[in-house]
Protein backbone atom coordinates (compact mmCIF):
# COMPACT_ATOMS: atom_id res chain seq x y z
CA UNK A 1 0.00 0.00 0.00
CA UNK A 2 2.82 2.37 0.86
CA UNK A 3 4.63 1.63 -2.39
CA UNK A 4 1.48 2.25 -4.40
CA UNK A 5 0.98 5.60 -2.70
CA UNK A 6 4.61 6.44 -3.31
CA UNK A 7 4.28 5.64 -7.02
CA UNK A 8 1.21 7.81 -7.30
CA UNK A 9 2.96 10.67 -5.59
CA UNK A 10 6.02 10.29 -7.80
CA UNK A 11 3.84 10.19 -10.91
CA UNK A 12 1.97 13.31 -9.81
CA UNK A 13 5.24 15.10 -9.14
CA UNK A 14 6.62 14.17 -12.53
CA UNK A 15 3.50 15.47 -14.21
CA UNK A 16 3.82 18.67 -12.19
CA UNK A 17 7.47 19.07 -13.19
CA UNK A 18 6.43 18.96 -16.84
CA UNK A 19 3.59 21.43 -16.39
CA UNK A 20 5.50 24.75 -16.14
CA UNK A 21 6.50 24.58 -19.81
CA UNK A 22 2.89 23.92 -20.81
CA UNK A 23 1.57 26.68 -18.57
CA UNK A 24 4.25 29.23 -19.45
CA UNK A 25 2.02 31.20 -21.83
CA UNK A 26 -0.90 31.41 -19.45
CA UNK A 27 0.78 31.94 -16.09
CA UNK A 28 -0.23 35.62 -16.08
CA UNK A 29 -3.84 34.58 -16.56
CA UNK A 30 -3.32 32.35 -13.54
CA UNK A 31 -2.08 35.36 -11.60
CA UNK A 32 -5.25 37.23 -12.56
CA UNK A 33 -7.33 34.38 -11.18
CA UNK A 34 -5.30 34.35 -7.95
CA UNK A 35 -5.70 38.13 -7.65
CA UNK A 36 -9.48 37.92 -8.18
CA UNK A 37 -9.81 35.23 -5.52
CA UNK A 38 -7.75 37.25 -3.05
CA UNK A 39 -9.62 40.44 -3.92
CA UNK A 40 -12.89 38.77 -2.95
CA UNK A 41 -11.53 38.13 0.55
CA UNK A 42 -10.18 41.64 1.04
CA UNK A 43 -13.30 43.33 -0.33
CA UNK A 44 -15.42 41.77 2.37
CA UNK A 45 -13.42 43.40 5.14
CA UNK A 46 -14.61 46.86 4.07
CA UNK A 47 -17.56 46.59 1.70
CA UNK A 48 -19.85 45.39 4.50
CA UNK A 49 -18.68 48.20 6.78
CA UNK A 50 -20.24 50.80 4.46
CA UNK A 51 -23.47 48.77 4.22
CA UNK A 52 -23.73 48.02 7.95
CA UNK A 53 -25.90 51.02 9.02
CA UNK A 54 -28.53 50.13 6.39
CA UNK A 55 -28.37 46.40 7.20
CA UNK A 56 -28.71 47.14 10.91
CA UNK A 57 -31.90 49.11 10.34
CA UNK A 58 -33.34 46.55 7.91
CA UNK A 59 -32.71 43.59 10.22
CA UNK A 60 -33.54 45.47 13.46
CA UNK A 61 -30.13 44.82 15.00
CA UNK A 62 -29.14 46.51 18.24
CA UNK A 63 -26.08 48.74 18.53
CA UNK A 64 -24.46 46.12 20.78
CA UNK A 65 -24.91 43.25 18.29
CA UNK A 66 -24.07 45.06 15.04
CA UNK A 67 -20.31 44.76 15.62
CA UNK A 68 -20.60 40.99 15.21
CA UNK A 69 -21.26 41.42 11.50
CA UNK A 70 -17.64 42.59 11.23
CA UNK A 71 -16.11 40.63 14.10
CA UNK A 72 -17.58 37.24 13.12
CA UNK A 73 -15.71 37.40 9.80
CA UNK A 74 -12.35 38.62 11.10
CA UNK A 75 -12.44 36.38 14.18
CA UNK A 76 -13.09 33.12 12.30
CA UNK A 77 -10.84 34.09 9.39
CA UNK A 78 -7.88 34.98 11.60
CA UNK A 79 -8.40 32.03 13.93
CA UNK A 80 -8.50 29.34 11.22
CA UNK A 81 -5.81 30.62 8.85
CA UNK A 82 -2.99 28.39 10.11
CA UNK A 83 -5.22 25.33 9.95
CA UNK A 84 -6.28 26.34 6.44
CA UNK A 85 -2.65 26.57 5.39
CA UNK A 86 -1.87 23.07 6.65
CA UNK A 87 -4.99 21.66 4.96
CA UNK A 88 -3.79 23.23 1.71
CA UNK A 89 -0.40 21.52 2.13
CA UNK A 90 -2.07 18.18 2.78
CA UNK A 91 -4.89 18.11 0.22
CA UNK A 92 -3.36 20.25 -2.53
CA UNK A 93 -3.56 24.02 -3.06
CA UNK A 94 -5.78 24.03 -6.16
CA UNK A 95 -8.38 21.73 -4.61
CA UNK A 96 -8.41 23.77 -1.40
CA UNK A 97 -8.63 26.99 -3.43
CA UNK A 98 -11.72 25.75 -5.29
CA UNK A 99 -13.43 24.58 -2.10
CA UNK A 100 -12.70 27.96 -0.51
CA UNK A 101 -14.01 29.93 -3.51
CA UNK A 102 -17.26 27.99 -3.87
CA UNK A 103 -17.87 27.84 -0.11
CA UNK A 104 -17.34 31.59 0.14
CA UNK A 105 -19.93 32.11 -2.61
CA UNK A 106 -22.51 29.94 -0.82
CA UNK A 107 -21.96 31.74 2.50
CA UNK A 108 -22.29 35.10 0.71
CA UNK A 109 -25.59 34.05 -0.85
CA UNK A 110 -26.94 33.00 2.54
CA UNK A 111 -25.86 36.34 3.98
CA UNK A 112 -27.67 38.22 1.24
CA UNK A 113 -30.88 36.30 2.03
CA UNK A 114 -30.58 36.86 5.80
CA UNK A 115 -33.88 37.62 7.54
CA UNK A 116 -32.34 38.39 10.94
CA UNK A 117 -29.19 39.89 12.33
CA UNK A 118 -27.86 36.61 13.69
CA UNK A 119 -28.42 34.87 10.35
CA UNK A 120 -26.22 37.51 8.76
CA UNK A 121 -23.63 37.03 11.52
CA UNK A 122 -23.62 33.26 10.93
CA UNK A 123 -23.16 33.78 7.18
CA UNK A 124 -20.24 36.13 7.86
CA UNK A 125 -18.65 33.46 10.07
CA UNK A 126 -19.11 31.00 7.19
CA UNK A 127 -17.30 33.43 4.91
CA UNK A 128 -14.47 33.47 7.43
CA UNK A 129 -14.20 29.66 7.41
CA UNK A 130 -13.84 29.47 3.64
CA UNK A 131 -11.62 32.56 3.46
CA UNK A 132 -9.22 30.73 5.80
CA UNK A 133 -9.03 27.91 3.23
CA UNK A 134 -8.78 30.25 0.27
CA UNK A 135 -6.19 32.79 1.41
CA UNK A 136 -3.20 30.45 2.05
CA UNK A 137 -3.77 28.68 -1.27
CA UNK A 138 -3.58 31.88 -3.34
CA UNK A 139 -0.06 32.84 -2.31
CA UNK A 140 1.20 29.24 -2.36
CA UNK A 141 -0.10 28.80 -5.93
CA UNK A 142 1.50 32.10 -6.94
CA UNK A 143 4.84 30.74 -5.77
CA UNK A 144 4.27 27.56 -7.79
CA UNK A 145 3.25 29.38 -10.97
CA UNK A 146 6.19 31.82 -10.80
CA UNK A 147 9.30 29.87 -9.72
CA UNK A 148 11.75 32.40 -11.21
CA UNK A 149 12.89 35.22 -8.86
CA UNK A 150 12.35 38.09 -11.34
CA UNK A 151 8.84 37.10 -12.45
CA UNK A 152 7.89 36.09 -8.92
CA UNK A 153 8.87 39.55 -7.69
CA UNK A 154 6.60 41.21 -10.28
CA UNK A 155 3.79 38.77 -9.48
CA UNK A 156 4.08 39.39 -5.73
CA UNK A 157 4.01 43.13 -6.44
CA UNK A 158 0.71 42.76 -8.29
CA UNK A 159 -0.62 40.42 -5.59
CA UNK A 160 0.32 42.89 -2.85
CA UNK A 161 -1.26 45.75 -4.79
CA UNK A 162 -4.53 43.85 -4.99
CA UNK A 163 -4.28 42.89 -1.33
CA UNK A 164 -3.92 46.45 -0.08
CA UNK A 165 -6.07 48.14 -2.72
CA UNK A 166 -9.01 45.84 -2.05
CA UNK A 167 -9.96 47.73 1.09
CA UNK A 168 -10.28 51.00 -0.80
CA UNK A 169 -12.17 49.34 -3.63
CA UNK A 170 -14.53 47.89 -1.03
CA UNK A 171 -15.24 51.36 0.33
CA UNK A 172 -16.10 52.65 -3.14
CA UNK A 173 -18.10 49.57 -4.09
CA UNK A 174 -19.93 49.47 -0.77
CA UNK A 175 -20.92 53.12 -1.09
CA UNK A 176 -22.19 52.71 -4.66
CA UNK A 177 -24.06 49.45 -3.99
CA UNK A 178 -25.68 50.69 -0.79
CA UNK A 179 -26.68 54.01 -2.35
CA UNK A 180 -28.02 52.74 -5.68
CA UNK A 181 -29.00 49.08 -5.13
CA UNK A 182 -29.43 47.42 -1.73
CA UNK A 183 -27.09 46.40 1.08
CA UNK A 184 -27.79 42.73 0.28
CA UNK A 185 -25.89 43.12 -2.99
CA UNK A 186 -22.75 43.74 -0.96
CA UNK A 187 -23.04 40.00 -0.23
CA UNK A 188 -24.46 38.84 -3.56
CA UNK A 189 -21.65 40.52 -5.51
CA UNK A 190 -19.30 37.78 -4.33
CA UNK A 191 -21.20 35.08 -6.24
CA UNK A 192 -20.29 36.15 -9.83
CA UNK A 193 -16.75 36.98 -8.68
CA UNK A 194 -16.43 33.50 -7.15
CA UNK A 195 -17.76 31.74 -10.25
CA UNK A 196 -15.34 33.68 -12.46
CA UNK A 197 -12.43 32.82 -10.15
CA UNK A 198 -13.40 29.13 -9.96
CA UNK A 199 -13.67 28.72 -13.74
CA UNK A 200 -10.40 30.58 -14.22
CA UNK A 201 -8.65 28.42 -11.61
CA UNK A 202 -9.77 25.22 -13.32
CA UNK A 203 -8.53 26.48 -16.68
CA UNK A 204 -5.23 28.14 -15.80
CA UNK A 205 -3.78 27.02 -12.48
CA UNK A 206 -1.53 23.98 -11.93
CA UNK A 207 -2.40 21.26 -9.45
CA UNK A 208 0.70 20.45 -7.41
CA UNK A 209 0.05 17.35 -5.28
CA UNK A 210 -0.61 17.57 -1.59
CA UNK A 211 1.12 15.54 1.12
CA UNK A 212 -1.38 12.75 1.75
CA UNK A 213 0.98 11.17 4.27
CA UNK A 214 1.01 14.30 6.46
CA UNK A 215 -1.03 14.47 9.65
CA UNK A 216 -3.14 17.35 10.86
CA UNK A 217 -1.82 18.58 14.21
CA UNK A 218 -5.06 18.61 16.23
CA UNK A 219 -3.48 20.03 19.40
CA UNK A 220 -1.75 22.76 17.39
CA UNK A 221 -4.98 23.56 15.56
CA UNK A 222 -6.92 23.94 18.81
CA UNK A 223 -4.30 25.94 20.72
CA UNK A 224 -2.94 28.03 17.81
CA UNK A 225 -6.28 28.89 16.27
CA UNK A 226 -7.77 29.41 19.72
CA UNK A 227 -4.95 31.77 20.70
CA UNK A 228 -5.40 33.89 17.57
CA UNK A 229 -9.18 33.92 17.97
CA UNK A 230 -8.93 34.94 21.64
CA UNK A 231 -6.37 37.63 20.79
CA UNK A 232 -8.40 39.10 17.93
CA UNK A 233 -11.61 38.94 19.96
CA UNK A 234 -9.96 40.48 23.02
CA UNK A 235 -8.64 43.45 21.10
CA UNK A 236 -11.94 43.85 19.25
CA UNK A 237 -13.82 43.92 22.56
CA UNK A 238 -11.30 46.38 24.01
CA UNK A 239 -12.40 48.91 21.43
CA UNK A 240 -15.99 48.53 22.63
CA UNK A 241 -15.66 47.92 26.38
CA UNK A 242 -12.30 49.44 27.30
CA UNK A 243 -8.97 47.86 28.19
CA UNK A 244 -9.57 47.45 31.91
CA UNK A 245 -12.75 45.36 31.83
CA UNK A 246 -12.46 41.80 33.22
CA UNK A 247 -13.77 40.21 30.02
CA UNK A 248 -11.05 41.80 27.88
CA UNK A 249 -8.38 40.82 30.42
CA UNK A 250 -9.70 37.24 30.45
CA UNK A 251 -9.59 37.00 26.63
CA UNK A 252 -6.03 38.33 26.43
CA UNK A 253 -4.87 36.09 29.30
CA UNK A 254 -6.44 33.08 27.57
CA UNK A 255 -4.67 34.06 24.34
CA UNK A 256 -1.33 34.19 26.18
CA UNK A 257 -1.83 30.75 27.80
CA UNK A 258 -2.93 29.15 24.53
CA UNK A 259 -0.05 30.76 22.64
CA UNK A 260 2.48 29.45 25.17
CA UNK A 261 0.94 25.97 24.96
CA UNK A 262 1.01 26.18 21.17
CA UNK A 263 4.70 27.12 21.12
CA UNK A 264 5.69 24.30 23.47
CA UNK A 265 3.68 21.77 21.46
CA UNK A 266 5.10 22.91 18.12
CA UNK A 267 8.66 22.50 19.42
CA UNK A 268 8.01 18.89 20.46
CA UNK A 269 5.77 17.45 17.75
CA UNK A 270 7.16 15.67 14.68
CA UNK A 271 4.52 17.11 12.34
CA UNK A 272 3.52 20.46 13.89
CA UNK A 273 0.86 22.78 12.51
CA UNK A 274 3.41 25.60 12.31
CA UNK A 275 7.01 24.34 12.10
CA UNK A 276 9.08 26.72 14.21
CA UNK A 277 11.80 26.71 11.53
CA UNK A 278 9.52 28.98 9.54
CA UNK A 279 9.55 31.59 12.31
CA UNK A 280 13.03 31.19 13.78
CA UNK A 281 14.83 32.18 10.60
CA UNK A 282 15.99 35.73 11.37
CA UNK A 283 14.97 37.35 8.10
CA UNK A 284 11.71 35.48 7.73
CA UNK A 285 10.70 36.16 11.32
CA UNK A 286 11.50 39.86 10.92
CA UNK A 287 9.47 39.94 7.70
CA UNK A 288 6.43 38.41 9.45
CA UNK A 289 6.81 40.98 12.25
CA UNK A 290 7.11 43.80 9.68
CA UNK A 291 3.90 42.71 7.94
CA UNK A 292 2.02 42.49 11.25
CA UNK A 293 3.28 45.79 12.68
CA UNK A 294 2.93 47.73 9.43
CA UNK A 295 -0.65 46.50 9.06
CA UNK A 296 -1.30 47.31 12.72
CA UNK A 297 -0.12 50.88 12.22
CA UNK A 298 -1.90 51.44 8.92
CA UNK A 299 -5.24 49.65 9.06
CA UNK A 300 -6.78 51.82 11.74
CA UNK A 301 -5.82 54.90 9.74
CA UNK A 302 -8.21 53.88 6.95
CA UNK A 303 -11.01 53.97 9.50
CA UNK A 304 -10.03 57.44 10.74
CA UNK A 305 -9.74 58.81 7.21
CA UNK A 306 -13.24 57.50 6.50
CA UNK A 307 -14.67 59.20 9.61
CA UNK A 308 -12.76 62.42 8.94
CA UNK A 309 -14.23 62.61 5.46
CA UNK A 310 -17.79 61.64 6.44
CA UNK A 311 -18.36 62.86 9.99
CA UNK A 312 -16.15 65.95 10.00
CA UNK A 313 -16.06 67.07 6.37
CA UNK A 314 -19.61 65.96 5.52
CA UNK A 315 -18.84 63.64 2.60
CA UNK A 316 -21.43 61.06 1.52
CA UNK A 317 -20.52 57.33 1.44
CA UNK A 318 -20.01 57.45 -2.34
CA UNK A 319 -17.94 60.63 -2.23
CA UNK A 320 -15.83 59.19 0.59
CA UNK A 321 -15.06 56.11 -1.47
CA UNK A 322 -14.12 58.24 -4.46
CA UNK A 323 -11.96 60.46 -2.27
CA UNK A 324 -9.97 57.35 -1.25
CA UNK A 325 -9.24 56.36 -4.85
CA UNK A 326 -5.93 58.31 -5.10
CA UNK A 327 -4.59 56.19 -2.24
CA UNK A 328 -5.68 53.01 -4.04
CA UNK A 329 -4.23 54.18 -7.36
CA UNK A 330 -0.88 55.17 -5.85
CA UNK A 331 -0.71 51.87 -4.02
CA UNK A 332 -1.27 49.86 -7.20
CA UNK A 333 1.27 51.91 -9.16
CA UNK A 334 3.90 51.59 -6.41
CA UNK A 335 3.31 47.84 -6.01
CA UNK A 336 3.41 46.99 -9.71
CA UNK A 337 5.68 49.60 -11.29
CA UNK A 338 8.07 50.40 -8.44
CA UNK A 339 8.31 47.51 -5.99
CA UNK A 340 7.58 44.80 -8.55
CA UNK A 341 10.26 46.06 -10.94
CA UNK A 342 12.95 46.93 -8.38
CA UNK A 343 12.71 43.85 -6.15
CA UNK A 344 14.60 41.62 -8.64
CA UNK A 345 17.40 44.22 -8.69
CA UNK A 346 17.62 45.32 -5.03
CA UNK A 347 17.75 43.66 -1.62
CA UNK A 348 14.26 43.85 -0.07
CA UNK A 349 15.44 45.97 2.87
CA UNK A 350 16.16 48.85 0.45
CA UNK A 351 12.47 48.86 -0.49
CA UNK A 352 10.84 47.92 2.83
CA UNK A 353 12.51 50.65 4.90
CA UNK A 354 11.79 53.54 2.47
CA UNK A 355 8.22 52.24 2.17
CA UNK A 356 7.81 52.34 5.94
CA UNK A 357 9.29 55.85 6.07
CA UNK A 358 6.92 57.03 3.32
CA UNK A 359 3.98 55.66 5.31
CA UNK A 360 5.40 57.38 8.41
CA UNK A 361 5.48 60.66 6.48
CA UNK A 362 1.79 60.21 5.70
CA UNK A 363 1.02 59.62 9.36
CA UNK A 364 3.03 62.71 10.31
CA UNK A 365 0.76 64.77 8.05
CA UNK A 366 -2.33 63.19 9.62
CA UNK A 367 -1.18 64.25 13.09
CA UNK A 368 -1.77 67.83 11.90
CA UNK A 369 -5.45 67.29 11.04
CA UNK A 370 -7.90 69.93 12.22
CA UNK A 371 -11.66 70.33 11.75
CA UNK A 372 -10.85 72.86 9.03
CA UNK A 373 -8.38 70.71 7.07
CA UNK A 374 -9.18 70.60 3.37
CA UNK A 375 -9.10 67.51 1.21
CA UNK A 376 -6.60 68.93 -1.30
CA UNK A 377 -4.11 70.31 1.22
CA UNK A 378 -4.61 67.96 4.16
CA UNK A 379 -5.94 64.57 3.09
CA UNK A 380 -4.70 64.06 -0.49
CA UNK A 381 -0.94 64.40 0.21
CA UNK A 382 -1.25 61.97 3.12
CA UNK A 383 -3.15 59.50 0.91
CA UNK A 384 -0.50 59.62 -1.81
CA UNK A 385 2.37 59.08 0.64
CA UNK A 386 0.47 56.26 2.32
CA UNK A 387 -0.29 54.55 -0.99
CA UNK A 388 3.35 54.88 -2.03
CA UNK A 389 4.54 53.41 1.25
CA UNK A 390 2.13 50.47 1.32
CA UNK A 391 2.76 49.58 -2.31
CA UNK A 392 6.53 49.72 -1.83
CA UNK A 393 6.93 47.74 1.39
CA UNK A 394 4.47 44.85 1.31
CA UNK A 395 5.71 43.07 -1.82
CA UNK A 396 9.33 42.77 -0.60
CA UNK A 397 8.14 41.86 2.91
CA UNK A 398 5.94 39.04 1.56
CA UNK A 399 8.78 37.87 -0.72
CA UNK A 400 11.15 37.69 2.25
CA UNK A 401 8.58 35.94 4.45
CA UNK A 402 8.01 33.18 1.88
CA UNK A 403 11.55 32.90 0.50
CA UNK A 404 13.50 29.69 1.01
CA UNK A 405 10.50 27.76 2.37
CA UNK A 406 10.34 24.06 1.42
CA UNK A 407 7.62 23.21 -1.07
CA UNK A 408 5.67 21.14 1.47
CA UNK A 409 5.58 24.15 3.84
CA UNK A 410 4.49 26.72 1.23
CA UNK A 411 0.85 26.65 2.30
CA UNK A 412 1.57 27.17 5.99
CA UNK A 413 4.10 29.93 5.24
CA UNK A 414 1.50 31.69 3.12
CA UNK A 415 -1.06 31.24 5.90
CA UNK A 416 1.37 32.79 8.37
CA UNK A 417 1.69 35.90 6.17
CA UNK A 418 -2.10 36.20 6.03
CA UNK A 419 -2.34 35.59 9.77
CA UNK A 420 0.16 38.38 10.44
CA UNK A 421 -1.88 40.76 8.26
CA UNK A 422 -5.24 39.76 9.71
CA UNK A 423 -4.08 39.88 13.32
CA UNK A 424 -2.29 43.19 12.77
CA UNK A 425 -5.37 44.70 11.15
CA UNK A 426 -7.69 43.58 13.96
CA UNK A 427 -5.37 44.70 16.76
CA UNK A 428 -4.56 47.97 14.97
CA UNK A 429 -8.20 48.88 14.55
CA UNK A 430 -9.02 48.15 18.21
CA UNK A 431 -5.85 49.73 19.59
CA UNK A 432 -5.96 52.95 17.60
CA UNK A 433 -9.73 53.28 18.04
CA UNK A 434 -9.33 53.00 21.81
CA UNK A 435 -6.51 55.57 21.82
CA UNK A 436 -8.63 57.96 19.73
CA UNK A 437 -11.68 57.52 21.97
CA UNK A 438 -9.62 58.13 25.12
CA UNK A 439 -8.03 61.27 23.67
CA UNK A 440 -11.45 62.54 22.60
CA UNK A 441 -12.87 62.02 26.10
CA UNK A 442 -9.94 63.82 27.72
CA UNK A 443 -10.31 66.76 25.32
CA UNK A 444 -14.04 67.02 26.05
CA UNK A 445 -13.34 67.09 29.78
CA UNK A 446 -10.86 69.97 29.41
CA UNK A 447 -12.58 72.14 26.77
CA UNK A 448 -15.96 73.75 26.25
CA UNK A 449 -17.64 75.50 23.35
CA UNK A 450 -20.04 75.20 20.45
CA UNK A 451 -17.76 73.05 18.27
CA UNK A 452 -16.02 71.18 21.06
CA UNK A 453 -17.32 67.76 20.01
CA UNK A 454 -15.97 68.12 16.46
CA UNK A 455 -12.67 69.49 17.75
CA UNK A 456 -12.38 66.63 20.25
CA UNK A 457 -13.10 64.02 17.58
CA UNK A 458 -10.37 65.31 15.27
CA UNK A 459 -7.99 65.59 18.21
CA UNK A 460 -8.61 61.89 18.86
CA UNK A 461 -7.79 61.03 15.23
CA UNK A 462 -4.57 63.05 15.36
CA UNK A 463 -3.53 61.40 18.64
CA UNK A 464 -4.10 57.93 17.17
CA UNK A 465 -2.08 58.92 14.10
CA UNK A 466 0.79 59.95 16.42
CA UNK A 467 0.84 56.48 17.97
CA UNK A 468 0.65 54.88 14.53
CA UNK A 469 3.59 57.07 13.47
CA UNK A 470 5.65 55.72 16.38
CA UNK A 471 4.76 52.13 15.44
CA UNK A 472 5.76 52.76 11.83
CA UNK A 473 9.12 54.29 12.74
CA UNK A 474 9.84 51.43 15.15
CA UNK A 475 9.01 48.92 12.41
CA UNK A 476 11.40 50.70 10.05
CA UNK A 477 14.20 50.30 12.61
CA UNK A 478 13.34 46.60 13.06
CA UNK A 479 13.40 45.98 9.30
CA UNK A 480 16.66 47.87 8.84
CA UNK A 481 18.41 45.85 11.56
CA UNK A 482 17.07 42.33 10.97
CA UNK A 483 16.09 41.93 7.30
CA UNK A 484 19.49 41.42 5.73
CA UNK A 485 18.92 38.49 3.34
CA UNK A 486 18.38 38.75 -0.40
CA UNK A 487 15.67 36.36 -1.74
CA UNK A 488 17.12 36.86 -5.24
CA UNK A 489 19.94 34.55 -4.22
CA UNK A 490 17.71 31.94 -2.59
CA UNK A 491 16.50 29.05 -4.66
CA UNK A 492 12.70 28.83 -4.66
Amino acid sequence: MLSTTGKKTKSAKSRWSAEPAQLHARRWWGLMVIAIAQLMIVLDTTIVTIALPTAQQDLAMSDASRQWVITAYTLVFGGLLLLGGRIADRLGRKRTLLVGILGFAVASGLGGMADSGWTLVAARAGQGVFAALLAPSTLALLMAVFPGPAERARAIGIYSGVLTAGGGIGLVGGGLITSYLDWRWCMYVNIPIALLAALGAIATLPDPPGRTDARIDVLGALTGCGAIAALVYGFSEAGERGWHTPWVFLCLALAAVLLLTFGIAQARLRAPLLPLRILTDRNRGAAFATVALATLGLFGVFLFLTYQLQSVMGYSAVRTGLAMLPLVAMNVVAATQLSGRLLPKLPPRLLIVPGLLSAAGSLALLTQLTPHSSYTAGILPAELLLGLGIGTLFGPAVATATSGVAAHDAGIASATVNTAQQTGASIGTALLNTIAASATSTYLADHHGADVLRDATVHGYATAATWALGIMLGTAVLAALFITADPRKTAP
